[in-house]
């Protein structure tokens, strides 16, 4: 992932996982609330569908990653013995990260195609996945310089919330305030994997990765992502909720006090 490429195309992928996470986890809160089965947005059968789309995109994903990993130069044999050390661990360290999400998208499939699975496994396999990719990038920035490791040191946070989050939800799965912070957490990671492409890899005049005001503003940069994720999530909720069939009869209070004094005025008469 040493190219502006190598960041965008995790980046698009968490950005859609974050987007598609907010839509389809405001569908399933709104639903819950609609007793009226009639006006429900999406069925029971549907949303286990919609697991299951899931756990095929996972894989689709974490496949390409793999495979455009092994386009960008994995070496074989991967022991240098002239040297005395591994060769191309960058991308053998990617493949990893990408070869857990495939794992993470088996086990949602298994959760939601069989009864053989614990419902709560697809949570833990997936934040199990996003622990993994910390620690694994947490290793990446030995030796870099200042705005380097501060960027990925911000990645690594942001991943580490995420992982945090999905093992909450193992014990408390149907959360709509953990859910949406997971897709809120996601769109940051993914819009940051797009940050850290521009700021490492840019197109145009190179960014002076010493300079202690360059590292103070992707900090600040940081902090925006994250608060247009956290607008952009609530965008997503209202607008779900305005395309939502409420069916649900709103009675105002001055017609509930209308209301209560029609029969009182029927036996007086």
């Amino acid at each position: 992932m040493g190219s502006f490429a190598g960041h965008v195309l995790p980046g698009g992928m968490l950005l859609f996982l974050g987007l598609w996470w907010g839509i389809k986890f405001s569908m399933f809160q709104l639903t819950q609330k609609n007793k009226n089965r009639k006006w429900q947005l999406i069925s029971r059968s549907n949303q286990r569908r919609l697991e299951i789309f899931e756990g095929f995109i996972l894989i689709v994903f974490a496949s390409v990653g793999v495979v455009s990993m092994q386009i960008a130069g994995a070496k074989v044999p991967l022991y240098d013995n002239t040297e005395n050390h591994w060769s191309d661990m960058m991308n053998l360290q990617h493949c990893t990260i990408f070869m857990f999400f495939e794992l993470a998208g088996a086990m949602t499939l298994l959760v939601h195609t069989t009864e053989a699975v614990p419902l709560a496994l697809d949570r833990l396999v997936l934040g199990l996945a996003f622990l993994n990719k910390g620690l694994l990038i947490s290793y990446h920035i030995h030796g870099q310089m200042m705005v380097d490791v501060t960027v990925h040191q911000l990645l690594v946070y942001i991943i580490y919330v995420d992982a945090l989050i999905l093992f909450l939800e193992v014990f408390h799965r149907g959360n709509i305030t953990l859910e949406l912070m997971r897709s809120t957490v996601s769109i940051v990671q993914g819009s940051w994997y797009w940050q850290i492409g521009f700021v490492l890899c840019p197109q145009g005049p190179q960014w002076d990765l010493s300079n202690h005001s360059n590292m103070m503003f992707v900090v600040m940069f940081f902090s925006w992502h994250l608060m247009f994720a956290l607008l952009f999530t609530g965008l997503v909720y209202c607008t779900v909720s305005c395309v939502h069939p409420n069916k649900h009869q709103w009675t105002s209070p001055m017609e509930m006090g209308l209301l209560e004094k029609i029969p009182k005025s029927e036996d007086e008469g």
